[in-house]
């Protein structure tokens, strides 16, 4: 027997041991890539329940927040309305007076008077403020000149008279407060 001989049943048989162990590894690496396959897809489920979870939250909240601001809207004027019912109680007890044979005008006029401080007392616990600047400079910001008048013994651009008053609220001017001007 030749060398070349003798090798080559050699290199058969670590042939074959090699493609024995090719044969074992190809199970074991088709398990370890089924493995990773399976843990991906139990991830990937893991993640998709999150997603749907956190849309479901989101829907939720959106639906929260829009009851919230559609009760807010309803109710925003709750406390206002609680403030201008005793004065219509007072408005309708002072027209009961009025109608009463014993009535007199200047009790009518102490009730009117007594109902117009309890509406700017209310009215002011909400943030309404009256603009009454008679005597005062003019400011163009908060008064509305209607007319100028010349007037003796006062400086120029002073408020002479007030045609109506004007109303700030929370600090924002509503209503200008309409006015005549010395000249």
């Amino acid at each position: 027997m030749s060398n070349e001989e003798i090798e080559k049943p050699e290199d058969n048989q670590a042939q074959e041991t090699a493609n024995d162990s090719e044969q074992q590894a190809q199970p074991e690496a088709e398990q370890d890539t089924a493995k990773l396959l399976e843990d991906a897809r139990n991830k990937a489920d893991e993640h998709w329940n999150e997603l749907l979870m956190a849309r479901a939250d989101l829907e939720n909240m959106r639906r929260r927040h829009s009851r919230d601001l559609e009760n807010a809207h309803k109710h925003a004027l709750d406390k206002f309305v609680a403030e201008l019912l005793p004065i219509c109680d007072s408005l309708e007890l002072g027209l009961s007076a009025a109608h009463k044979d014993e009535a007199t005008l200047e009790t009518v006029r102490e009730g009117m008077d007594m109902t117009l401080k309890m509406l700017l007392g209310n009215i002011g616990k909400l943030g309404l403020e009256q603009i009454n600047p008679e005597g005062e400079a003019f400011n163009p910001d908060l008064h509305q000149a209607v007319s100028m008048q010349p007037a003796d013994g006062v400086e120029p651009n002073q408020v002479i008279s007030v045609m109506q008053k004007g109303y700030a609220f929370n600090g924002r001017v509503i209503r200008p407060a309409m006015v005549v001007v010395s000249q």
